[in-house]
């Protein structure tokens, strides 16, 4: 089995990468490899626009038998989730792809006719995995990305009013983007870090739902041995 787990930052997969510095050999195609799995970890930098061109360029060039993108996640306060709990993503949509109205409103470009709300991939202005209900070990979550996280009252209320959506990443959709155009398969892992609020760092726990992501990869990781 080939695998790769993608990321925005190294440090979200650290414990991840010494695991299998000390448990995996590297091979000569630059795997990691052990009892017939082959691993590759990819760092894309953070945002949509360095998430799309290092997915295209990896996919372009190297099958893999699934994909996985790992890493932090703010979560709407509303939707039950808490600090350190860890989600499959099931869904994703870009958040501030569109046009802010006269009177202050933003439509999206599926609002705009800009792209049809169900041109492929997307499904009613949404980018579906169709894998991820098969996978029952993580509750499922609804993902919204955007290049600005949200940390103002009055946009969060905006935006929690305009979409239904328990997450937001600055990567998801592009990498659901990438992987449905190329017909991978895929699963998006995240788990949260913060809760979408007005801004406060010391409400954080970044070291945690680090900890718990990685915790969950490694069972992913042994379960395919």
């Amino acid at each position: 089995m080939r695998l790769l787990i993608v990321s925005a930052t190294k440090f979200e997969l650290a414990p991840l990468n010494h695991f299998l510095g000390q448990h995996f050999q590297l091979n000569e195609e630059g795997f990691v490899s052990k009892e017939g799995l082959e691993i590759r970890l990819l760092y894309t930098g953070v945002g949509m626009m360095h998430t799309a061109y290092a997915m295209g360029k990896t996919l372009g060039q190297t099958p893999y038998d699934l994909v996985i993108n790992a890493g932090i996640a703010g979560a709407f306060p509303e939707r039950g989730l808490s600090i350190g709990d860890v989600v499959n993503v099931g869904t994703e949509r870009f958040g501030d792809l569109g046009a802010e109205q006269a009177d202050g409103s933003f439509a999206d470009v599926h609002e705009m006719e800009l792209i049809a709300a169900d041109q492929f991939p997307f499904q009613n202005g949404r980018l579906v995995n169709p894998g991820a209900e098969n996978q029952s070990f993580l509750p499922l979550a609804h993902g919204l990305t955007i290049n600005k996280v949200h940390g103002h009252a009055k946009s969060i209320e905006n935006i929690r009013a305009k979409y239904d959506v328990d997450i937001e990443t600055m990567e998801g959709a592009a990498f659901f983007f990438a992987c449905l155009q190329e017909q991978q398969a895929f699963l998006e892992i995240r788990a949260i870090s913060n809760h979408v609020e007005s801004r406060n760092k010391d409400n954080w726990d970044i070291p945690l739902s680090i900890n718990n992501l990685n915790t969950t990869l490694l069972q992913m990781v042994e379960s395919f041995l």
